[in-house]
């Protein structure tokens, strides 16, 4: 799922290009799989915290065969979208396999399995992005799509040979009110942080939207309250500790997906700054990032075992926080951007790994794959809020006439990011001190 992510935001200019519509509207191929992702999300977690939670899986990974399949037709652009928010649905899988791993795993591997996937969950996008480019370059955007369409069969086919059944004795009922209401609030959401232009434009119309988005969550969470079955479990959710560790993936995940947009943009640009790399190479700068990424989510166990996980939390932010300093501070070289993103890379790596650790110490097994999709929401918005505030950054920095941000508009990007890393170190700390002032049982 992390592979069919990444054949969003490298191949924006080639469907613009392809298919002959506007880079505004090329970005929903990216926005509508966040946005279908987002809904499905909470909505397969409670699928997956009852007894069908193998068909549930095997019917997702159908659906998201068969959006990768029109991703590749020859067929118009509309369909192309409908193909995206197929594939997007399947984003709300993560979740479900930590429920399958926390079940049927002993607690010592399904402790590192969990951690495990998290981090592939993101740093998969690091290998998916070069590769999709390099496709796009040699065959084309069909055979970009066509990596997806490979990778989900493969997918499906592992799931039906090695997925098994829940637990006997599960239930599990979908709140349709609320999953509707929640898709409503989050359309809002995703659709203020993809349109740029209407904070700018339009302001009165973007902060009206903002407050209607506003009031469909309280809408929500008192439908969730009121719920013999909801989809969330607010309760749950209000407890400190999952309460804190979604604060910290919210404001993490603006910031690391900040910086993401903000390196791969800088190397390609290349007048009087960046480097002027082609989509391909520009996405090889991410290597560092899934590799150190991948190495830390191996480290990240065995560290647990001495640090608490709020600790490593906090000490995890303090690192991806360092990758914006060096990038605000050095990035004349080429080198420099690849330290940078090694530095994201590990940082996000072991923050991915420690965050199923804070939530799960305090959920039941059954609420394992309910859990962690919520805070698969709060990281997908994070992340598309990320995205806009960075696009936000380079526009207030773009001068009257001019087709591209001064150079000082990316430093100021950066600072904005150490400035919500420290925000997640700060919420880390918290959640390490309130920890160890409670008694141990």
């Amino acid at each position: 799922m992390a592979a069919v992510g990444s054949l969003g935001a490298p191949l924006v200019t080639s469907v613009a290009t392809s298919f002959h519509v506007s880079l505004s509207s090329a970005q929903w191929t990216l926005t509508v799989a966040l946005l279908s992702g987002a809904v499905a999300t909470p909505v397969l977690g409670r699928l997956g915290a009852g007894p069908h939670r193998r068909a549930t899986i095997l019917a997702t990974l159908v659906v998201v065969v068969a959006g990768s399949a029109l991703t590749v037709l020859p067929l118009p652009f509309a369909w192309l979208l409908a193909g995206r928010v197929a594939q997007g649905v399947g984003l709300g899988l993560t979740a479900l396999m930590m429920g399958v791993a926390r079940d049927h795993l002993p607690e010592e591997r399904s402790a590192a399995v969990i951690a495990l996937i998290s981090v592939v969950s993101i740093i998969g996008a690091g290998v998916g992005y070069p590769l999709a480019a390099l496709l796009a370059e040699l065959g084309g955007l069909r055979a970009a799509y066509g990596l997806g369409l490979v990778v989900t069969a493969a997918a499906l086919l592992t799931a039906w040979r090695s997925v098994p059944e829940a637990p006997k004795g599960r239930s599990a009922h979908v709140d349709v009110a609320g999953a509707v209401v929640l898709a409503a609030a989050l359309l809002l959401v995703l659709f203020l942080a993809g349109e740029r232009n209407l904070w700018s434009r339009h302001l009165a119309v973007a902060v009206g939207l903002a407050v209607a988005a506003v009031v469909l969550l309280c809408v929500w969470a008192v439908i969730e309250l009121r719920s013999t079955t909801p989809l969330v479990d607010v309760r749950a959710v209000r407890h400190p500790a999952v309460a804190g560790a979604n604060l910290a993936m919210f404001v993490g995940g603006i910031g690391m997906y900040l910086l993401l947009t903000l390196i791969t943009r800088y190397a390609q640009h290349g007048a009087g700054y960046g480097f002027g790399l082609t989509t391909f190479v520009a996405g090889l700068v991410l290597i560092p990032f899934s590799v150190l990424g991948f190495v830390a989510g191996k480290l990240t166990p065995r560290v647990r075992t001495r640090i608490a996980d709020p600790l490593l939390l906090a000490g995890s932010a303090v690192v991806v926080g360092g990758g914006f300093a060096l990038f605000a501070a050095a990035r004349s070289d080429l080198a420099e951007l690849f330290a940078a993103m090694g530095v994201l890379g590990f940082g996000v790596g072991g923050f991915s790994a420690a965050m199923p650790g804070v939530i799960l110490a305090v959920t039941p097994k059954s609420e394992t794959s309910s859990a962690m999709s919520f805070n698969y929401v709060v990281r997908s918005v994070g992340y598309s809020l990320g995205s806009a505030i960075g696009g936000l950054s380079l526009a207030a920095g773009t001068g009257p006439g001019h087709l591209f941000p001064d150079d000082s508009a990316y430093t100021t990007a950066a600072l904005v990011g150490v400035g919500a890393m420290a925000i997640t170190t700060l919420t880390g700390l918290a959640l390490a001190r309130r920890r160890s002032s409670e008694p141990n049982p």
